[in-house]
């Protein structure tokens, strides 16, 4: 393949040429991709093009959420990163023969061939495992969290008060009883590895706040003291909001005085301050497998967005005489680094309950259903405790029926579920970036009366009301930049606003009633990376910046803030974990590369009650036929099978 090279491009490399220069070129390998893969070259004097092309695809693999590089597949599966072009051909790329790489690779002085684990003296950057090639770090780490996860899945429980938990259960689910909810609850007393998993709505944190309860209740049925109690989340936003739900579900919880206490006094952190971030490394923590979690139980929400580097540091700090229960759905985004360790842990699981015949007899004892769950003879042991939630209690008929065909993968009935546009759903066929202002009418009237009711609560001074009314309307876009992007809508929203609302004018950064998005954390001012606030007059005319945080107001003089942005229109990635009274989703072209079933999936759940899609016919068929397909061993290591072929 021949091309025009800029030598001023920085995503090209200078000075290399064969099969690397080829795949540069391409857009297939970044400029970092191939100097990492010479210099391992070099280093091991080695002089073999496709062993460099393998190291190259290597080091690529986890920058695009993939644990090793399936070298059986990598040439049907490569997409060019980043290209102004819609579509690229790849197809004059000479990839090497499969059998005759993996022969080549498996003899090469950079690589380790096989599940073996090397001597400390004779460590290799490489693994290759069948097809399979791994940078030795993730290797390790994918073997650790498997070795970790079925050590706490196949430890026995002791000591339970079955009687206590039967009667618990009874008590705490009365007044909405849900199967799988009860299910989950006393597998997480049973095991020491439960997983929680479901879409939103289910009633994962319903069902977290009485697991909590029960814990307490044990201890206490035992004369032992209270669990030293974990709750924490990948982002700070996150863990804000699983500690404000359990606060609120235990205050209406039928518990004694004294659990309705103690799920109170419980707090939230991210990953990183659970488990001690160390400022001289990005990687490595000061709890670990030699300095342990004091916690008895370990509380994980939004799962879905941890990567395999982070479960691997949180399963080693975890005595193994603890729980640990995993919350999330495993349908939503994976995280942007490397693994899918939550849908890869849910395996099976998402089509039913997969439990042996022992678990399945005692969860069915202690919550008096019939549990249905089948395993086969052999079933792996972490099955027994994953439930999958599957009664959505949040939004109506209608956004559950096309978010569950999009789960399923399911196109024609996605399209006929929107067509139908059932009660709480308006799709408008027509792509975003060029339809009429006529078409995307219903858009900009959600748009312009939300933002009316947070400028009138902004000028009168009212910050909760301001702020309550920021989440009846979100624009949600796949992209940042471009015609489908954030940007664009931003501006486009405000140009709405200006030619609605009288007096109102983008008036320098801080004018009154701008909706406000934090982008970083800022544990100073007690600000989340995804929190949303409100520019608010105050009674001497000035104006400050209004934010609620854990059920307090938190107001700021907004010189005091840095990083934030303004946000009529957010991406479907920042708004992961948040919830609108009506989300307006615009789809990009079909032929966008960001475009997956998980995306259109989150998209579509943020609404709660009102949900209206821009896209055409063709691009939700697209997105729901591509789901990410991420390359990762933890799924076999758990549940059997071959990584990489």
């Amino acid at each position: 393949m021949s091309a025009t090279v800029d030598v001023f491009d920085a995503r090209r490399a200078v000075a290399v040429d064969g099969l690397l220069a080829e795949f540069n070129a391409a857009g297939v390998l970044s400029a970092a991709d191939v100097h990492v893969a010479r210099r391992l070259c070099a280093l091991a004097g080695v002089e073999d093009a496709a062993m460099a092309l393998a190291a190259a695809l290597a080091v690529r693999g986890p920058r695009l959420g993939h644990v090793y590089a399936d070298l059986a597949t990598v040439a049907e599966t490569a997409v060019v990163e980043s290209s102004e072009e819609d579509d690229v051909d790849l197809s004059g790329l000479e990839w090497p023969a499969t059998d005759a790489w993996v022969e080549r690779l498996a003899t090469s002085p950079l690589v380790a061939a096989g599940e073996a684990a090397a001597s400390d003296g004779d460590v290799k950057p490489l693994r290759l495992v069948g097809t399979a090639l791994y940078l030795d770090r993730y290797w390790r780490e994918e073997r650790a969290v498997a070795a970790d996860l079925r050590g706490f899945a196949e430890a026995p429980v002791e000591g339970v008060d079955e009687a206590a938990l039967e009667e618990g259960i009874e008590r705490l689910f009365r007044a909405r009883p849900d199967a799988r909810q009860m299910l989950a609850a006393a597998t997480a007393v049973l095991r020491r590895l439960a997983v929680v998993a479901g879409g939103p709505g289910t009633g994962k944190t319903t069902t977290v706040a009485r697991i909590v309860a029960l814990l307490v209740e044990q201890a206490r049925a035992a004369g032992a003291p209270a669990p030293l109690i974990a709750l924490a989340a990948p982002t700070a936003r996150a863990a804000a909001r699983m500690q404000e739900a359990v606060h609120d579900e235990a205050a209406e919880m039928d518990v004694d005085d004294d659990v309705r206490a103690r799920l109170g006094e419980l707090t939230a952190s991210t990953l990183h301050l659970l488990l001690g971030w160390r400022p001289d490394s990005h990687s490595r923590f000061r709890h670990n497998r030699a300095n342990r979690l004091p916690h008895d139980v370990v509380i994980v929400d939004e799962t879905s967005m941890v990567p395999l580097s982070m479960m691997a540091r949180l399963a080693e700090a975890v005595r193994p005489q603890a729980r640990l229960v995993l919350v999330g759905d495993p349908g939503q985004l994976r995280s942007i680094e490397a693994g899918a360790v939550l849908g890869d842990i849910v395996g099976p699981t998402s089509a039913g309950l997969v439990m042996r015949s022992e678990a399945r007899e005692r969860l069915a004892r202690v919550t008096r259903l019939e549990v249905d769950a089948t395993a086969p003879p052999g079933a792996a042991a972490v099955g027994d405790g994953i439930v999958v939630l599957d009664r959505v209690h949040r939004y109506g008929e209608g956004i559950a029926e096309v978010t569950d065909a999009i789960r399923r993968g399911d196109a024609d009935a996605a399209v006929a579920a929107l067509a139908a546009e059932p009660e709480g759903v308006t799709w408008i066929d027509t792509d975003a970036a060029g339809a009429p202002a006529e078409a995307l009418r219903v858009v900009a009237e959600g748009a312009v009366g939300a933002a009316l009711a947070v400028i009138e609560a902004a000028r009168d001074g009212d910050a909760l009301e301001a702020i309550a009314a920021l989440g009846a309307f979100r624009l949600l876009c796949a992209h940042r930049r471009g015609g489908h992007g954030v940007a664009a809508w931003t501006e486009r929203i405000e140009g709405w606003v200006a030619d609605a609302v009288p007096g109102f004018a983008v008036d320098g950064e801080w004018y009154t009633g701008r909706p406000l998005l934090v982008t970083q954390n800022d544990y100073a001012l007690r600000l989340a990376n995804g929190d949303t606030g409100v520019v608010v007059r105050t009674g001497t005319g000035r104006v400050t910046a209004a934010f609620e945080r854990r059920g307090e107001l938190l107001e700021l003089t907004p010189a005091r803030l840095g990083a934030v942005e303004t946000v009529y229109a957010m991406t479907i990635h920042k708004a992961q974990g948040s919830q609108f009274e009506t989300a307006a989703v615009l789809l990009p072209e079909a032929t966008s590369q960001i475009l997956t079933r998980e995306l259109l999936y989150t998209a579509v759940t943020r609404a709660r009650e009102r949900l209206i899609l821009v896209g055409t016919q063709d691009t939700v068929r697209a997105a729901v036929a591509r789901p990410v397909a991420r390359a990762s061993g933890l799924g076999w290591r758990l549940w059997g099978g071959a990584p990489g072929g």
